[in-house]
């Protein structure tokens, strides 16, 4: 660990030598803070979002509208944490609002902007305590069978909720 202004930090766990703006598949992990469940709760095997369940569920269906090179696979929205795998497609041009073609997309600004949203929607209906842990895992998807497996990892997740849900995930696990 480092110092930064005197504090500790935790150094980033990206590739350094990786661009994420790069057109790819990535498998990313969002997690609220201290592991609250605020999404609602698994029953026999399938979620059943409350509220804030179904806003996080919203706003992480609406990311290709706000972002038109991103595409979401599979995900899984969980009690206490997201699962989802993000493709970011290559630039294509439409001639319409070129000064958004030149905005460098990266999976940070999707997942920040994706978790900004769910912040500020459940602050506005009251939820005032709500918070997501800081950053997220991510795992740049290497081949056909990592996505398999990765895909199967994130179907099966609320089939496992009462087996694992108080142990850590293990991602290196799944490949």
């Amino acid at each position: 660990m480092t110092k930064f202004k005197e504090t500790f930090r935790i150094e980033s766990a990206r590739l350094e030598e990786w661009d994420y703006s790069n057109p790819w598949w990535y498998y990313v992990t969002i997690n609220t803070k201290n592991h609250v469940s605020y999404f609602g709760q698994v029953e026999n095997g399938k979620m059943i979002f409350n509220k804030l369940g179904k806003l996080a569920k919203k706003c992480w269906d609406d990311i290709p509208i706000y972002f038109p090179n991103a595409e979401l696979d599979y995900y899984v929205i969980m009690p206490n944490h997201l699962h989802g795998i993000i493709i970011i497609n290559p630039n294509v041009e439409t001639g319409h609002a070129p000064s958004l073609q030149n905005k460098k997309l990266s999976l940070s600004n999707i997942v920040g902007s994706f978790k900004s949203a769910v912040t500020q929607s459940a602050r506005d209906k009251g939820s005032l305590n709500f918070a997501w842990q800081p950053r997220f895992y991510d795992r740049i998807i290497r081949n056909e069978k990592e996505l398999y497996n990765i895909r199967k990892y994130i179907e099966q997740n609320p089939l496992k909720w009462e087996l694992e849900k108080d142990d850590s995930e293990n991602i290196y696990d799944l490949l």
